[in-house]
């Protein structure tokens, strides 16, 4: 019987054991954005969102004074299209200083390319950009999101 033992219980061990399955792989992936970067004049819309200098936007992408966002915290319409001047893009070869907070307004906004909010060049607005001043809601330069 001491001969017997040892496989009986192999053989009870072997079958509790395969007949167990194998737990579910969990996997959980947060992307966690933070809060919008705090720039005067707003930020750009792709990764570090570095802060913008003043005349990057023009006037449509403020409402009351305050930036309507870039990038992940973009909350303008679905369909909006807004001028900016690449001009002042570090993408596009800019290398000048980034204005300081309270700098004089920038009245003559001179817009180049048109850009979804999102990141993406778009076909320009149904209007030109390069004599905008002030748009309805747009009063002055300044107010990153508060």
């Amino acid at each position: 019987m001491t001969f017997l033992k040892p496989i009986v219980l192999s053989a009870i061990a072997y079958a509790m054991f395969s007949s167990m399955k194998p737990a579910p792989a969990q996997i959980s992936v947060g992307v966690n954005i933070g809060a919008a970067p705090l720039c005067p004049y707003g930020y750009f819309d792709y990764a570090p969102y570095s802060c913008s200098p003043y005349g990057y936007y023009g006037p449509d992408w403020f409402v009351g004074g305050v930036f309507i966002g870039a990038g992940p915290w973009f909350h303008g319409p679905a369909n909006f299209h807004g001028h900016v001047d690449n001009r002042f893009d570090p993408h596009h070869g800019y290398h000048g200083p980034l204005p300081a907070r309270g700098a004089e307004p920038f009245n003559h906004f001179q817009a180049n390319e048109a850009r979804d909010g999102r990141g993406h060049v778009v076909a320009a607005p149904n209007h030109d950009g390069s004599g905008e001043h002030a748009l309805p809601g747009y009063h002055g330069g300044g107010g990153g999101r508060r």
